[in-house]
């Protein structure tokens, strides 16, 4: 049993090593939704995510003979991240088990403070049956990085700060991933204030916890994909969704498409670099998963550790979904003179060419001709109908890829 004194006595234990992360109002957000919606920013934490918090706290509980020792845990990620600072701290070895295809940022992250890393299995859940296993065989301390009391403890400071810093919030909208973050969260601020909304968001692609919430029995997954890999959990742990079932009001779900325009829209409007699952919140207020007119709602913005490669993919195809980049592959005489009539057309357009490829090779072509693919910065849809438009004007033969 969790208590409200159990999250504070959390919070005490963290206040010297933590960041208090800023919680700031998001205007447009606010004023297209016709609510006060606001971000707590824990993105900003020391090694960029809230699970700092909660692997801290348990760590700090951990006996002498625990900590010379060491301890082993599964992770996504972030908990690893949390983990393995905490246990540098105490001077405590640590070997963490990740999946094989956790992005690079947050294996280097982990090994950054000292962990051993293995690389096991295709999600979590394989990752944590292999934890599990080497902590038996090694008679080391398993640290879970959900389905356990102080780690939910700690990751309940997050809603006392919230609480402190704006009182009469309305709803919270937290991600869910195992479960433990909107479980401390929950606890602390039903706690606080019982009339607050809590409202959980999964991905669409890793949705064993909204099937479960809505059965009220525990319905694992047979696999899970998607690009919030934070919240990549297959299986329910029965714990968990007893917490959640007693605490949490409402759990929606948003696709990864939703995911990938809230990272974008943060990034563009907010300056904020956030992962995934970090995202999910802000997706769900900004798709409209969340009635919320007239109410005060903080979105957690719990990670920021999202691999580059990812991130640059996002942008590139949330610049082509907003109409401010083009791409075309045109089919064009292959002789002197006529690639350079393709760009005259682009320039009188005002179209600016950031990538261009030339195949005259492929068996899809007649001989004499040539595929170019072209890449463009554009300034909108109305701008990009009147490329096409010349393009048809001059007798090209083009598709937009």
């Amino acid at each position: 049993m969790i208590t409200l004194n159990d999250i504070k006595e959390a919070k005490n234990r963290l206040k010297t090593v933590i960041n208090q992360t800023p919680l700031t109002y998001a205007p447009l957000l606010s004023k297209e939704l016709n609510s006060d919606i606001y971000l707590k920013k824990d993105n900003l934490q020391l090694t960029g995510s809230f699970k700092l918090r909660g692997a801290f706290n348990r760590v700090s509980k951990l006996s002498k003979n625990q900590i010379d020792a060491g301890i082993v845990a599964a992770s996504a990620g972030n908990h690893a991240q949390g983990l393995a600072f905490a246990t540098e701290y105490f001077n405590c070895k640590s070997t963490i088990f990740m999946p094989e295809a956790t992005p690079l940022t947050k294996v280097s992250g982990v090994k950054s403070y000292g962990a051993n890393v293995i690389l096991h299995g295709e999600n979590f859940d394989e990752a944590y049956e292999a934890a599990m296993e080497y902590s038996k065989e090694n008679n080391l301390e398993f640290i879970h990085p959900f389905a356990d009391d102080d780690v939910i403890a700690g990751q309940g400071s997050i809603a006392l700060e919230i609480l402190e810093q704006i009182e009469d919030i309305d709803e919270l909208v937290v991600p869910i991933g195992g479960g433990g973050l909107i479980a401390g969260i929950a606890i602390a601020a039903k706690a606080v204030k019982p009339n607050i909304k809590i409202i959980g968001v999964v991905a669409t692609g890793a949705r064993a916890m909204k099937e479960s919430y809505e059965a009220h029995l525990p319905i694992d997954s047979k696999s899970v994909k998607t690009i919030a890999d934070g919240i990549a959990v297959r299986d329910v742990t029965p714990k968990m969704l007893d917490l959640i079932i007693e605490y949490v009001d409402e759990i929606v779900e948003v696709t990864d498409n939703e995911i990938a325009n809230a990272i974008l829209f943060l990034l563009e409007k907010h300056k904020l670099v956030v992962e995934g699952a970090g995202a999910v919140s802000t997706a769900a207020i900004m798709h409209n998963k969340i009635y919320c007119e007239g109410s005060k709602v903080c979105a957690i913005v719990s990670g920021g550790n999202i691999d580059v490669t990812m991130l640059s993919l996002i942008i590139e195809k949330g610049l082509v979904k907003s109409h401010r980049k083009l791409n075309l592959v045109v089919t064009l005489m292959d002789k002197p003179g006529a690639l350079m009539h393709l760009t005259d057309v682009f320039a009188q357009c005002g179209a600016n060419i950031v990538q261009i490829d030339y195949d005259r090779n492929s068996v899809k072509l007649e001989f004499g001709e040539a595929h170019v693919t072209i890449a463009l910065e554009t300034k909108g849809e109305e701008h990009q109908k009147l490329i096409r438009e010349n393009l048809k004007q001059n007798a090209y033969r083009f598709k937009q890829i």
